[in-house]
């Protein structure tokens, strides 16, 4: 019977079957843990005289609560005294359980959703879980990716397995050629502008076309990362070369990699496999698109005019983020502009905002800053010089961490400040109490930098 990459994996992963009474138990092959929903899960363990089950299928990292400037005296100038101790209490845990741990001596450090992969620990065909709502971003590989809570990291670490209900199935076709200047970022918020920030509960999705085909991993990366803010439980991108590629002489690379791959290539969906759901869109129409209101399912063409509200609610949204349906979202004034997060912090993030900001110099009212995904990010980009030209703009060039995609490690705006930003999340105050964010893509947000208000920059010459 032929099968799509969900099933097969899915298939390849059940302890116990579902039942009507029973989800089933599934098994998980790795288990990313960070420093802020992990403390709880340790403590229960202790009070139940538990151990990490698989402490060699568990990978360790901190990236949340983590301060992106570094003191005069190499001190870490954390926003309280409880975000040094959540860093120190994984630390300690870490250690105790024999997990291993990226901290800050670690030359692989960085936001969990981009240094898993680097080290090759994300694999195709891989159950995958964090306590982190973007772990969907593995999916890019041919994953089974999701966010769990703090109490399921207990289950996990515990016994390395999950209780789940299986979800359906939908398919997401982009075919065609993308226009100039229209990013993954672009593609994946003109999905969810289509399907809306529902459209895919209770669905897993899997990516298919050959805009997706010829994608990068950064960029299968970023669009798989955003899965759930349709909704969705996991997005999928079914393993291919570019996937071999990228994965091949990592640290966690099957040693032989030439099996592995021939498995992997087995995984993609069967022809004639049926979808719950098929959703299908023409690469031709997608341009760089902004969000207008307070979810990403409020999205447009940078080009086009916002919407007329529909209903109370989006009447609020308008209002809180202090736009007027019918009108232009360019020409809007930016206070802040943040690129980053596990998102948008990838290499070719990097190069994308370089090469807007090369020659440019951010607007005098615009605090920007640009942070590194992990620390690979950082030196590479740092070998490549992107980081001097990010700062002869007037940019900063920050440690890696998550910064200001979720303000909780003192990078965030002041209430009723603007933000550009190629995070994933807009909610009133995502960003800071008060705080309006616009998501966008690494060479939008660079636009809105050097020109202080919103632009298309597709529009900008070149740079002087």
């Amino acid at each position: 019977m032929a099968q799509t990459l969900f099933d097969k994996v899915w298939n390849r992963h059940v302890v116990v079957p579902e039942t009507d009474a029973h989800p089933a138990t599934l098994y998980i092959d790795l288990h990313l843990i960070h420093e802020v929903t992990s403390p709880q899960a340790f403590t229960v363990l202790r009070e139940r005289g538990l151990k990490v089950r698989r402490p060699d299928r568990t990978l360790a990292t901190i990236d949340h609560s983590t301060p992106t400037l570094i003191n005069a005296d190499g001190s870490r100038p954390y926003v309280t005294e409880q975000a040094g101790k959540q860093v120190e209490m994984l630390l300690a845990n870490t250690a105790e359980h024999g997990i291993e741990t990226h901290g800050w001596e670690s030359a692989n450090r960085g936001v969990v959703h981009v240094m898993g992969p680097e080290l090759g620990a994300t694999q195709p065909g891989m159950t995958i879980v964090c306590g982190d709502s973007h772990t969907s971003t593995h999916g890019a590989f041919g994953a089974i990716a999701f966010g769990i809570g703090t109490t399921q990291v207990g289950h996990v670490l515990a016994n390395q397995s999950i209780l789940m209900r299986k979800p359906k199935t939908m398919a997401i076709e982009v075919n065609g050629e993308l226009q100039a200047g229209v990013t993954p970022k672009d593609v994946i918020l003109a999905i969810i502008a289509k399907i809306g920030v529902g459209g895919g509960t209770g669905y897993a999705l899997e990516y298919r076309g050959n805009v997706f085909e010829e994608m990068s991993m950064d960029g299968r990366m970023t669009v798989c990362n955003m899965s759930i803010e349709a909704g969705a439980r996991c997005g999928m991108i079914a393993p291919d070369v570019t996937t071999f590629n990228y994965l091949e002489g990592r640290k966690f690379a099957p040693a032989d990699y030439d099996a592995a791959c021939e498995d992997w290539a087995s995984l993609a969906t069967d022809d004639g496999a049926t979808f719950d759901k098929v959703v299908t869109m023409r690469a031709e129409d997608i341009r760089p698109m902004i969000t207008y209101g307070t979810h990403p399912g409020m999205a447009m063409p940078i080009d086009a005019l916002v919407p007329i509200a529909a209903d109370e609610t989006e009447a609020a949204a308008l209002n809180y983020m202090q736009v007027t349906g019918g009108e232009r979202m360019t020409g809007l004034r930016v206070d802040r502009v943040f690129i980053g997060s596990c998102t948008n912090a990838r290499i070719e993030d990097m190069r994308a905002a370089a090469g807007v900001l090369a020659g440019r110099k951010v607007a005098d009212h615009v605090t920007a800053i640009v942070v590194p995904g992990s620390e690979q990010v950082k030196i590479e980009a740092e070998a490549e010089g992107l980081h001097e030209v990010i700062m002869a703009s007037g940019a900063e060039w920050r440690e890696p961490g998550c910064s200001m995609c979720i303000a909780m490690n003192g990078d965030k705006a002041a209430p009723g400040e603007l933000v550009v930003s190629t995070s994933n999340r807009n909610f009133a105050g995502r960003q800071g109490p008060g705080a309006r964010t616009v998501l966008a893509s690494p060479e939008t947000a660079a636009a809105a930098a050097v020109m202080g208000v919103i632009t298309d920059a597709r529009t900008l010459g070149a740079a002087a």
